[in-house]
């Protein structure tokens, strides 16, 4: 599979070189204006079909060469998958002996250092319409007093061993005592301990299962927190954009989300199983500690057995917004480089076709960007005065127009900041950076960090 995909990926780059050599613009027209001291060049000429299509071809070809790469090192520290026959029937397998009525709910926080957040997060656990069996967090070396605040309110305290792998390492130690005891009826909530559950949260979760009992996990639809400024709007407005594409593609799941998502106890078993053969990873562990998104590379592990999955909008979880720019560009980076790895991992399939498609429209957002700003730089420089191409003002207008409906439910804030659609690419420029610089990472195999944000309070 890598050697397939490199070979696509120089294919690709070949063809928009000829593609690119070809093409042009049509009716190049332009009229000279002053506004004021400032001279204007307005463009009246559109790209040509063949050069919009060298942008999509180019940008195939660079995710390919790069995620290539990765999937050529990645074979490297694990198996790859055996065939669709095996991988189906484990869900089959797993799915019919699930029976009827209550499913009990088991819930699971891995924390490290988290004592400013996880009192809040458990008193919203109390608030549940539908109390959970058990609540369990994992205090993975913790170095404050994370462990006490949780025994305060109640929680049963796991302390981790050893533990070298982080998040995915914590979970699955406590998930190794706990998944041998539990049956078809139990479930486990594997939620993050800086968030906040709806009030009846766990009820429709319940609910969906015990009315579909062929389903095996429901997601969590995540919304952010009150965290105040520009920053935090930004991240408010790109998650209401998350909840609203979920919405619209009828609770299709793209990411189990790690704030907060339910798992039937024996698709995790068949997870557990299914690893060092079909899924990548160690044979027993519930998560791949290889992944820097755990969260992501379990959902397409479920996915490439063949589970069924759901992220109802009304199963919703308040989460903590990243308070600097340096802690965004760190959540970003490792968000963004886990996801690049899983499907380098994964290769093409029905289970990976959804997130290489994303990567790929991220590429041409990246390519798209630059080339316009070095267009209208290099217009000014030789021309003296500043290229406006009218093509791309009219569909910037119809853009903006989408970018402020799509947060209309933020209230006033979060529409003033979506209209003049300039304020939030300076945000796509920034989140565009960390895809580039990841990239770049991995084609370098560079190491790979967990980088953890800045502690604040939590907000009410």
């Amino acid at each position: 599979m890598p050697g397939l995909i490199l070979g696509s990926a120089l294919v690709a780059m070949a063809v928009a070189m000829l593609l690119a050599a070809r093409s042009g613009v049509n009716l190049p027209t332009s009229k000279q204006v002053s506004i004021g001291p400032i001279e204007v060049r307005l463009v009246y000429s559109t790209p040509t079909a063949q050069l919009v299509l060298a942008g999509l071809v180019t940008t195939l070809g660079a995710v390919l060469l790069v995620v290539g790469l990765d999937a050529w090192a990645a074979t490297r520290v694990t198996r790859r998958a055996r065939g669709a026959g095996t991988k189906r029937s484990l869900r089959a397998e797993a799915t019919a002996g699930r029976p009827s009525g209550r499913v009990a709910v088991t819930v699971v926080i891995p924390a490290r250092n988290e004592e400013a957040h996880i009192a809040a997060t458990l008193q919203s656990l109390r608030r549940q319409t539908l109390s959970a069996a058990a609540v369990w967090v994992i205090a993975d070396n913790c170095t404050d007093a994370t462990a006490d605040v949780a025994r305060a309110h109640g929680a049963e305290v796991f302390t981790t061993i050893d533990n070298r792998h982080r998040k995915a390492g914590g979970l699955n130690q406590l998930l190794a005592e706990l998944l041998p005891a539990m049956g078809p009826s139990d479930s486990i909530l594997v939620m993050d301990a800086d968030t906040v559950l709806v009030a009846d949260f766990i009820e429709r979760a319940v609910a969906d299962f015990e009315a579909h009992p062929e389903l095996d996990a429901v997601g969590g639809v995540f919304v952010g927190d009150d965290t105040p400024g520009l920053l935090g709007q930004f991240q408010r407005n790109e998650y209401l954009r998350y909840a609203r594409d979920v919405s619209r593609h009828h609770r299709r799941v793209f990411v189990l989300t790690g704030t907060a998502s339910l798992f039937r106890s024996d698709a995790l078993v068949a997870v557990a199983a299914a690893r060092g053969s079909v899924l990548p990873g160690v044979c027993g562990d519930v998560y791949d500690t290889y992944s820097l998104t755990e969260d992501n590379e379990l959902t397409i592990a479920l996915k490439t057995l063949g589970a069924s999955m759901i992220s109802p909008q009304s199963c919703q979880v308040r989460t903590q917004l990243m308070p600097t720019w340096r802690d965004l560009w760190n959540q970003r980076e490792r968000w963004q480089r886990g996801a690049l790895e899983n499907i380098g991992m994964y290769g093409v399939s029905s289970a990976t076709a959804r997130y290489w498609t994303q990567q790929f429209a991220l590429g041409y957002g990246v390519i798209a960007l630059a080339s316009y700003v070095a267009v209208s730089v290099l217009s000014y420089i030789a021309y003296g005065m500043v290229t406006v191409v009218v093509f791309w003002v009219v569909l910037g207008a119809l853009f903006a127009v989408e970018r402020t409906v799509t947060v209309w439910p933020g209230g006033w804030r979060a529409r003033l900041l979506a209209a003049p659609l300039l304020i939030e690419i300076g945000y796509a420029t920034v989140l565009q950076a960390v895809y580039v610089k990841s990239l770049i990472d991995i084609a370098m195999r560079r190491s790979k960090h967990w980088n953890a944000a800045t502690v604040v309070a939590p907000t009410r």
